[in-house]
C-alpha cells in the first residue's frame, strides 16, 4: 500500500536533485565570467600601455614648434580615442554584471563590445595623401634649389657633413665648395641660418631628403647619430617595407663605398624629375637618395658624397655613396 504523501516526498526529492545539478553549472558560468573579466582587463592594460608609450628619442628630436603642434593636437577632443575606451568600459561592465548575475546575455554583449573596442583601439586611423600632390610640392622646392645653385660660383658634388662638422649634430647639411679640393667647414661655420661659408668658400644647403631622413629616425625610435652602418643594413630594408616605400632594398658596404640597390620605389617619378635639374642632381641628388645620404653620414660619422645614381636593366636603381676621410 502506498503512503499518501509518498508522491509529494518523491517530487521534493526530484526537485532537490535538479537544483543540486544546476548549482555546478551556475558556478561554472561564474568562473568563466570572472576569467573573461580578467582577460579583458589584461588586454585593455596592454593596449593602453602601447598607446601611451612614446620613444624618448622621437620627443627629443622634435623642434620646439613641433612640440607645440603636438601638444595642441593632443589637447583636442579625439573621437578616435574616446570611442574605443568607451566600448571597452561598457564591455567590461557587461562582463562583470554577467559574472555576478549568472546571465548569459550580458556576457555575449560584453564580449562583442570588448572585441570592437580593442580592435578600434589597436587600429589607428592614418591620413593618406595622393602621391602626385607630394611630388608636385617637392618639385617646386627642387626647382628653387636649381636656381640657387645656378646663381652661385660652386662646382663639384655636395658633401653631406657628419655630426662632428655640424653646430647642431642632430641636423644635416650639404656643403658645396667653390673648388673641388677646398676643405670642409668647421662646426662654427655650419649655422643653420647661414647660406654662404666664407672659410672655406662655398654654400651650405638643407638636404632635400632631410625631412624624409627624420621620418626614418622617428619610426625607428632612434637617431642615426647613435647607430652605425651595420644597423642601417639590418633595419632600413624592414623599415622601407613597413612604410611601403619599396619591398626590396639592399645595402652593401665595401671599404669607403656604400652601394644601395632598390627595386621600384614610390619616389621613382620624383627622382626622374630631379634628373631634369642637372645641378641639383649632381650636387645633392633626389630626395630619396638624399635621405639615405643623411642617414649614412650620421651613422658612419664621415663626410658622404653621392657618386652615381643609375637605372639597371631590370628596373632597379643603384645608388653609390663614397665615404670621405675627414
Amino acid at each position: 500500500m502506498n503512503h499518501p504523501n509518498a508522491s509529494v516526498i518523491a517530487g521534493r526529492i526530484n526537485s532537490n536533485d535538479r537544483s543540486m545539478i544546476r548549482m555546478p553549472i551556475f558556478d561554472a558560468q561564474r568562473i568563466v565570467s570572472f576569467i573573461l573579466v580578467a582577460f579583458v582587463l589584461a588586454l585593455a592594460s596592454v593596449l593602453i600601455i602601447r598607446k601611451l608609450h612614446k620613444p624618448n628619442v622621437e620627443r627629443e628630436a622634435m623642434s620646439e614648434s613641433g612640440r607645440n603642434k603636438r601638444d595642441s593636437r593632443a589637447s583636442e577632443f579625439n573621437i578616435y580615442r574616446i570611442v574605443p575606451y568607451t566600448l571597452l568600459a561598457l564591455g567590461l561592465v557587461s562582463l562583470i554584471i554577467s559574472a555576478f548575475s549568472g546571465l548569459y546575455v550580458p556576457a555575449f554583449i560584453g564580449l562583442g563590445l570588448t572585441f570592437w573596442g580593442a580592435l578600434l583601439l589597436y587600429l589607428t586611423p592614418i591620413k593618406y595623401v595622393n602621391l602626385e600632390l607630394v611630388n608636385a610640392t617637392a618639385s617646386s622646392s627642387l626647382a628653387n634649389l636649381e636656381r640657387t645653385l645656378s646663381n652661385t660660383e660652386t662646382t663639384g658634388k655636395g658633401v653631406y657633413l657628419p655630426p662632428e662638422r655640424l653646430k647642431d649634430y642632430q641636423s644635416s647639411l650639404v656643403f658645396i665648395p667653390r673648388k673641388p679640393d677646398d676643405p670642409l667647414p668647421e662646426p662654427e661655420e655650419t649655422d643653420l641660418e647661414k647660406l654662404h661659408s666664407d672659410n672655406p668658400g662655398g654654400i651650405l644647403l638643407t638636404p632635400p631628403g632631410l625631412a624624409l631622413s627624420r621620418l626614418f629616425e622617428n619610426k625607428l625610435g632612434t637617431s642615426f647619430t647613435e647607430t652605425d652602418l651595420p644597423y642601417l643594413q639590418k633595419r632600413l630594408p624592414k623599415l622601407f617595407e613597413e612604410l611601403e616605400i619599396t619591398r626590396n632594398l639592399s645595402i652593401q658596404v665595401e671599404d669607403n663605398t656604400v652601394t644601395v640597390e632598390v627595386t621600384t620605389h614610390i619616389f621613382k617619378d620624383l627622382c626622374e624629375e630631379t634628373k631634369k635639374l642637372p645641378k641639383t642632381q649632381e650636387a645633392v641628388g633626389c630626395p630619396f637618395s638624399s635621405a639615405i645620404a643623411c642617414a649614412v653620414a650620421k651613422a658612419s660619422g664621415k663626410p658622404v658624397t653621392i657618386e652615381k645614381e643609375m637605372q639597371n636593366l631590370d628596373g632597379s636603381t643603384r645608388i653609390t655613396y663614397r665615404l670621405l676621410e675627414d
